[in-house]
């Protein structure tokens, strides 16, 4: 979006969000949709990722299904009907799994379709704390209800009622899903094997109505990558200001005077870093209008900013203090002018300056994005 990185250039980060919050939802039809199907092994997962596609197990272009696990790896499916939208069957997570997330990354997907049986498990609630987590939304899919209906009605035939069955499994669910903090859960009942019956046309209605929302909040989730071209620029253009501070604090950094060079470096620290979050959009101004936009305190956004800890940038020039120790001993011990002391304290202070202010503009360029995703995030949460 070109108005989106004008946006950026400028170091206007909430107008660029601004930019992309007043388009219609229509102008997201095209945007791409990556739906993870997630759960346990045996739920069913790629059972519902055939009824989710209109397919049978065995056909072309069918997830592969069985009574042993056969899903090892992430397999996507892109849904015939639905435009740009991608179902993808995830391996199964057992319990003593769920901290291994190198298996697959759920940053990946857009949005999550949860996929359980038989009861609510440890599984279950440690995926839906990564998924809010990582601010984004899902749907908890009861699958094989057919089989509890029918276990249901050889327990108690004489008294058996399919709606109270229903009901009792729908609540449960939906009482597990409240207790670890979903606010309004989205509960299906469904039937791999008959996509007429239970919830399934409502799932299916439901994704559909939710379908453009879902993608306007994939590509915000998005727009912190689509800066990044901007960002580089702006990096070449700060970084041929950096000589220019260097120099100064270098050959300052000659002169005798112990410790002097470590406060011209610092001195030069603050009125770069002070450029350089006017030209990033991150100054106290800019934030502060950008925190009022998204409805977050300013903290919020400052928090994930690297680059606004001092420890380290003390720490790199440490160095410096040696050139100022050996003035102060040429002075009272040798009684001679320190030349010695003025070369190490100079020479430092030019290559711990370079080092510095060469890092800190990596991590404002970083925190730009962090701070445009800790906006973007807010925006969605409180939108949910």
């Amino acid at each position: 979006m070109e108005e989106f990185q004008v946006a950026i250039h400028q170091g206007k980060l909430s107008d660029a969000i601004s930019i992309v919050q007043a388009k219609p939802l229509q102008f997201f039809t095209d945007v791409p949709l990556s739906v993870a199907v997630v759960g346990e092994p045996g739920s069913g997962k790629s059972s519902f990722v055939n009824s989710m596609l209109g397919k049978r197990s065995g056909e072309p272009g069918a997830a592969e299904t069985g009574i042993q696990m056969t899903t090892t790896k992430a397999k996507d499916y892109p849904h015939p009907t639905l435009p740009q939208v991608t179902l993808w069957d995830l391996p199964g997570r057992e319990d003593s799994f769920v901290s291994h997330t190198d298996w697959v990354d759920l940053n990946r997907f857009d949005f999550f379709i949860i996929v359980g049986y038989q009861r609510f498990r440890t599984i279950h609630a440690d995926l839906v704390h990564e998924i809010q987590t990582m601010g984004k939304r899902f749907y908890f899919v009861w699958a094989k209800t057919d089989l509890d209906v029918e276990a249901s009605q050889r327990r108690q035939p004489s008294g058996y009622d399919e709606e109270k069955v229903l009901q009792r499994i729908r609540e449960n669910c939906m009482a597990c899903l409240q207790d670890e903090s979903v606010i309004g859960p989205q509960v299906f009942l469904v039937s791999n094997w008959d996509s007429q019956r239970f919830d399934f046309p409502l799932l299916w209605e439901k994704l559909k109505s939710d379908l453009l929302w879902l993608k306007r909040q994939a590509f915000i989730s998005r727009l912190p990558s689509l800066c990044e071209p901007v960002l580089e620029r702006k990096k070449v253009m700060m970084k041929d200001k950096i000589w220019l501070y260097v120099l100064y604090s270098g050959l300052l950094g000659f002169l005798p005077v112990p410790g002097f060079s470590f406060v011209i470096a610092m001195f030069s620290f603050v009125k770069f870093r002070s450029q350089c979050y006017r030209v990033f959009g991150l100054d106290d101004l800019s934030l502060t209008v950008l925190a009022r936009d998204v409805g977050k305190p300013v903290a919020t956004l400052q928090e994930v900013m690297t680059s606004r800890k001092l420890v380290p940038v003390l720490l790199w020039k440490l160095p410096d203090l040696m050139g100022a120790i050996l003035m102060i001993v040429e002075y009272c011990l040798w009684n001679r002018f320190p030349f010695a002391g003025s070369l190490l304290s100079g020479g430092c202070s030019f290559f711990t300056t370079h080092y510095m202010l060469r890092r800190f503009l990596t991590n404002v360029s970083n925190d730009t994005k962090n701070v445009l995703d800790r906006a973007l995030e807010s925006k969605e949460r409180t939108s949910v």
